[in-house]
């Protein structure tokens, strides 16, 4: 068989397939057409060596924010798209039902895919926070009717559920929430923070399936042991996702829920323009965290891939390498060593490894570079990063101002007629 793509010599490593081993991927049609050991080169249109790397389904980060264009907190997800191996970029919230037509306008013009969490309030995040203060925005018919008519869009419904969101309102925009995520047979995902409301009275109102996000919070979790209400949620099948953020993560916390024998369902960034530069970066870098707290490498990949396609029922194949799926792709280098990871209050692990991409597929089609943005004058970075992105912007500018080949590697492309 003819194949448009075949990545060979890879490990491939593959949770949904229970595949971990070195194996060749082929690709037609957009679509995984195999995966197996020696497939045949012949014929194939390109074939891509990637002995000694890894090779992975499409990575899916399940909370991102990427609506730049109108919310405090949005990201162009393709510059960091490319270079972290992430496919799938689940929004979670940056839009209600007033600004869900905009964000369709802006999934379309990303090379990624992007399922939407839609916020319960209409207002989304187009400010900071409090979005809920004003309960008129918690529209629960309006946003009712805004799922039913974006059913290809919307895969869940969003809360953030924390002091400065709900101000006096506590737990009646958690409750519209679940009101709105019931009546469609949706997923609700809650992100906890600083009380009031406590964690202690926001979960028990989740169900199984639903997911609570920042889930090992220094802020909303506590210190010291999981605590009864933690450990009943887990029980009953909530969902933990990591939500890493610039606010809601931290080791000692993490590591306490892993003694208690709770590790995180799914590993997301909360990637948003706060976080970005630091302390996030990337998907990668999040999931080495989690190595660096004792979790393993194929643990970590089902908690990117598998896990958050089926905690939001996405498209069938998201996540996998499954013959016949969508050819979203990830290739590697592992690197091993020990590398220093923080949380966001500063407490520092050592990771084992870390994963440094090397290509990223969407459709079997490879993402091309794409140079980040500035950060938004309202993003509060510290005199080290400004001068790092400084830095960086000398050292993109200084490659792309040299030529790029010597006069001894060109060709003569229209020779002059030889005299006569």
């Amino acid at each position: 068989m003819a194949y448009d793509l075949l990545l060979t010599g890879g490990r491939v490593l593959d949770p949904a397939g229970g595949r971990d081993a070195v194996l060749d991927v082929a690709v037609s049609g957009g679509r995984i057409a195999a995966v197996a050991a020696g497939l045949p080169r012949d014929g194939a249109r390109e074939v891509v060596d990637v002995s000694g790397r890894l090779v992975t389904p499409g990575l899916v980060d399940l909370h991102t924010h990427v609506h730049p264009g109108a919310t405090y907190w949005g990201i162009d997800p393709d510059p960091a798209a490319w270079c972290s191996g992430v496919t799938t970029w689940v929004d979670a919230g940056s839009a209600g039902a007033y600004g869900l037509p905009a964000l369709r306008e802006a999934v379309r013009g990303h090379a990624v895919r992007v399922p939407v969490l839609l916020n319960i309030s209409a207002l989304g995040l187009t400010g900071r926070t409090g979005e809920s203060r004003d309960l008129a925005h918690c529209d629960a018919d309006l946003a009712v009717a805004t799922v039913a008519a974006n059913r290809d869009l919307v895969y869940g419904i969003k809360a953030r559920i924390d002091a400065e969101t709900v101000g006096p309102h506590g737990l009646e925009p958690l409750r519209r929430a679940v009101t709105v995520a019931r009546a469609c047979e949706l997923p609700l995902m809650v992100h906890v923070g600083a009380a009031p409301p406590a964690v202690a009275d926001v979960l028990p109102l989740l169900r199984a399936g639903d997911i609570v996000t920042h889930c090992a919070s220094g802020i909303a979790m506590g210190r010291g042991a999981p605590a009864p209400a933690v450990r009943r949620a887990y029980d009953a099948g909530v969902l933990f996702d990591l939500g890493h953020g610039s606010g809601g993560f931290a080791f000692d916390v993490l590591e306490e829920q892993l003694a208690a024998g709770m590790p995180p369902h799914t590993v997301s960034t909360d990637l948003h323009g706060r976080s970005l530069h630091g302390p996030v970066f990337d998907l990668p870098t999040t999931m080495a965290k989690l190595l660096a707290a004792g979790m393993t490498l194929p643990e970590v990949v089902a908690a990117a891939t598998i896990a958050p396609a089926r905690a939001l029922a996405l498209p069938a194949g998201t996540g996998t390498l499954a013959e016949g799926a969508p050819a979203d792709l990830a290739v590697f280098t592992i690197e091993h060593g020990s590398f220093p990871v923080a949380d966001v209050h500063g407490q520092q692990r050592t990771a084992p490894l870390r994963l440094r991409n090397e290509a990223t597929y969407v459709a079997g089609r490879p993402l091309p570079p794409r140079l980040p943005a500035p950060p938004r004058p309202w993003i509060p970075l510290t005199d080290a990063q400004r001068a790092a992105l400084a830095d960086r912007d000398r050292r993109i500018r200084a490659l792309l101002t040299t030529p790029l080949v010597g006069p001894e590697a060109l060709a003569d492309q229209f020779p002059r007629p030889t005299a006569p």
